[in-house]
Formats: C-alpha cells, structure tokens, sequence
C-alpha cells in the first residue's frame, strides 16, 4: 500500500462546528437529564449556568492553543510541544481512553435503544450494523462525515426548540408557574452553592466535544482563526440551549418526579408533549447517537494518524493516509474494531474511562497555556496587558483549578482504571525511549511548527 503523509484541507467553519456539536450531541442534555436532576436536586438552571463558565474557561484554553499549534492532535500535540514531548505521549495516552471509548458508547446506547424498540433482535446486530455504517461513511472523508452530521445536529437542534416552544405554550395557558419570565429557577430558598456545584460537577459532562474540533486542524480551511471560532460558537450553542431548556423545565414542571433516571426525559416530553412530541423525541435520538457515532470515529483516527505519523505508534500502519479518499483508513478500521467492545461491556464502564481522560486532557491543557505563559514572559516576548495575562494566566487558571477538583470528584473505580490505564503507557514510553535514555521520535511535519510568540507569526 502507498503511504500518505497529508490530510486535505476543505472543512468550513460551519462544518467544523456541526462536527463539534455530533460528537457532544445536543440530545445528550435527555441522556443524562434524570441522573442530572437528581445530582442538583431539581436545580438544573443555575447548575447548568455554572458549567457553562466553567468549560468557557477551558474552552478559552483550547482556543488559544489551537491558534498557536494549528495541527491536529489536540491535547497530545499541545502538552508535546510547550511542556515535554514524555508527558505529551503520557497524556495522549490517556486521551486515547475518551476517544476510543466514545464510538463504544454510541454502539451501546444504539443497541440498547433499539433492541427496547425491537426486543427480538439482539443489541449485537444493532451493534455491527452501526460500526460498519459508521466505518464506511468515515472512509469515504471528512466532508461526507461533516455533511451528514450537520443534517443530524440541525434535527436535534429543531427538535430542542420544538420542546421549549411546547413549554413556553403551556406556560402561557397556566401550566405550571404560568409565567415565562421568573427568577425562581434561580433564586429558589432550599438552593445552596453545594448543591448547585455538585449538580455542575455532573452536567459539565454535556459539553464535551469542543476538544475533538482541535483534531481536525489539518483538515480545516485557516485553522488558526477557524477552531478558535468554532469552539466558542460551540460552547454558546449549547450553553443557550441547555440553561434555556432547563430554565423553562424548572417553570413547567417545578416539583417534576420520575420513576427511573434512565426513562425521565421521555417521562418529561410526554407530560410536556404528549404522545406525538414523545414520536419526534425517540426518531431525533436514534439521528442524535448515530451522528455522536460518526463524529468520534471520525475523531479517533485523527488522533491516532498524529500518534502513528510521529511514529510514536507503528507508522506505516497508523500513520497510513488513502491516496484517494484522504483518510486514515486504517485506523478508521481499527477504532470500528475496537467498537466493537460494545458487545461486551457495559456503558458504566465505558463512561468511567471517557471521564477519566477527558479530564485529564482538560487540565494539562490549561496547564500548556499557563506554561507558555511564563515561557514568553521571561523571553521578554510577552506583553504586560492585563488581557495578555487574564487570557494566558489567569483563565487557565480557573480552569485547571475547575478541572482538578472535578477530577477528585471521580470514583475510586474510575481512578483505578484510569491510572492502570496511564502504567500501561508508561511501559510502552519506556519501551520507545529504551528505557527513557532516548527522545521520543518526530515527525517532520510536528518538527517544522513554531509555537509562536505576541511579536512573531508561526511557521
């Protein structure tokens, strides 16, 4: 087979949004509403303003590494090339977890649907029957991906405004408060700051995705102003759309009960809607989980296409682009193999390692922005502005703090997992370095990127 080194540039801004927006999946707010409403006891509104803040300042971290390392890679590439090549292959590593494991949880939630809607076909066949859908449309390129999921996330995002537009008419007709303007959902007596954290700490985990948009540099039309750009309209979206949502929620059904966490969206819709808006919601998750699908395969061999063209996985095969489709192909094969898990494992524990590294990569990349901080402050090449120092320091800041406390809020299993995950790695460093006595390889497009200063340009 020919190896290829390069990916094609031809995704816009409102691709590389839409793809962002699949792979979070705005329906996921439903996913996880009754384990979210428990968690902030019914607070959603002010938890979910709480989050919102919280990712924008790990956004804001992203964005700029983004700007100044416009490759693909994400968090690997960021912590590789301003902190330690060693520690970027440890926290690409543990990368791998959150984008490995995010296909597995879009073919268990698919199989589990479906065999609830079809209980005489097995959740396997669901299962194989989407990795293959899946591989095929990832193989065929990244515009393919990009179009079909714009269409997906447009349906969810119609299907949102559909169930708040149900909401604001009820409200209008008395039900619930019967108002559409109040301060309750925010300023209710029984709310403390404890509570409205503990419920943030959970439903910061329906913005996850604006990291994976980073990947997909190398395929980006002007990369350094477009992923900036396009995590933030990301983030906006679905701040608005979840605190909105859930502030109409808090109106409509203020003292909501439900008889399982796992079925109390479709409790909600059908108090809100009734059987026809409960038809809409179950076709808009179908599109929701597939198109959450088709983004982190898509994701995931990005990710390792940069791990393999820096040899620091098997080149010839991980590194390996199609000469005509312009696609890691072989990779979009191994993660559809790895998939595959899904059969097998349940979606707590495919959960517990998307967490783990997720979060991981969260924290070490505000750590990157707060060390080129420093870096360029005592080459002289930083500007003493206190936007220069509340975007390089004081953000970062505030998000590795979030981010760290977040992490200590994990499960002792998930920490488990996570650092037996993270042992393994460092064995396989130890192996590429011999023994960590030499550099990790490089490849030569990683080689020939400058991480610019304020007073000059990247080359």
């Amino acid at each position: 087979m020919n190896e290829g080194t390069e990916l094609k540039r031809t995704l816009t801004l409102f691709q590389v949004v839409m793809l962002g927006l699949a792979w979070n999946t705005p329906m996921i707010y439903f996913s996880v509403f009754g384990v979210a409403y428990e968690g902030s006891s019914g607070f959603l509104t002010p938890a979910y303003a709480v989050a919102v803040l919280a990712v924008l300042f790990t956004g804001a971290s992203y964005a700029v590494m983004a700007k100044k390392l416009p490759i693909s890679g994400s968090a690997y590439t960021f912590v590789k090339k301003t902190m330690n090549p060693k520690l970027g292959f440890v926290v690409g590593w543990v990368l791998l977890l959150n984008y490995l494991f995010a296909p597995i949880i879009a073919c268990i939630t698919f199989g589990i649907f479906l065999n609830a809607q079809f209980p005489s076909i097995p959740p396997s066949v669901w299962i194989i029957g989407l990795t293959v859908i899946l591989a095929v449309i990832t193989i065929f390129g990244v515009n393919s991906s990009a179009n079909i999921s714009s269409i997906f996330v447009m349906l969810q995002l119609i299907f949102i405004v559909v169930f708040s537009l149900f909401m604001i008419h009820g409200l209008l007709n008395g039900a619930g408060t019967g108002t559409v303007l109040s301060m309750q959902p925010f300023l209710e007596s029984e709310m403390s700051l404890s509570i409205v954290l503990a419920g943030a700490s959970i439903v910061i985990f329906s913005f996850l995705g604006f990291d994976t948009m980073t990947t997909l540099s190398e395929e980006t039309i002007n990369p350094k102003k477009t992923i900036p750009r396009a995590i933030f309209i990301m983030i906006a979206i679905v701040g608005v759309l979840h605190v909105i949502t859930s502030y109409f929620i808090q109106l409509i059904v203020p003292n909501f009960t439900f008889q399982n966490p796992d079925s109390a969206a479709l409790e909600l819709v059908s108090v809100v809607g009734g059987s026809l808006l409960s038809s809409f919601f179950i076709t808009v998750l179908i599109a929701a989980i597939f198109t959450q699908g088709l983004a982190s395969v898509t994701a995931v061999s990005r990710l390792l296409f940069v791990m393999g063209r820096d040899s620091i996985l098997p080149k010839k095969f991980f590194g390996y682009i199609h000469p005509k489709y312009k696609t890691p192909v072989l990779n979009i094969i191994f993660s559809s193999v790895v998939a595959l898990l899904a059969i097998f494992i349940t979606i707590d524990v495919a959960l517990r390692f998307v967490n783990f590294g997720a979060l991981t990569a969260f924290f070490f990349v505000n750590l990157c922005v707060i060390t080129l901080y420093f870096s360029n402050k005592k080459k002289g090449a930083e500007r003493a502005t206190f936007k220069s120092k509340f975007v390089n320091l004081i953000s970062p800041l505030i998000g590795a703090a979030f981010i760290a406390w977040l992490l200590f809020l994990l499960d002792l299993p998930t920490l488990i997992g996570g650092f037996t995950w993270v042992a393994v790695g460092l064995l396989y460093l130890a192996y590429l370095t011999k023994g960590f006595k030499r550099p990790l390889p490089e490849s030569e497009a990683s080689e020939n990127i400058i991480i610019p200063t304020d007073d000059k340009k990247a080359v």
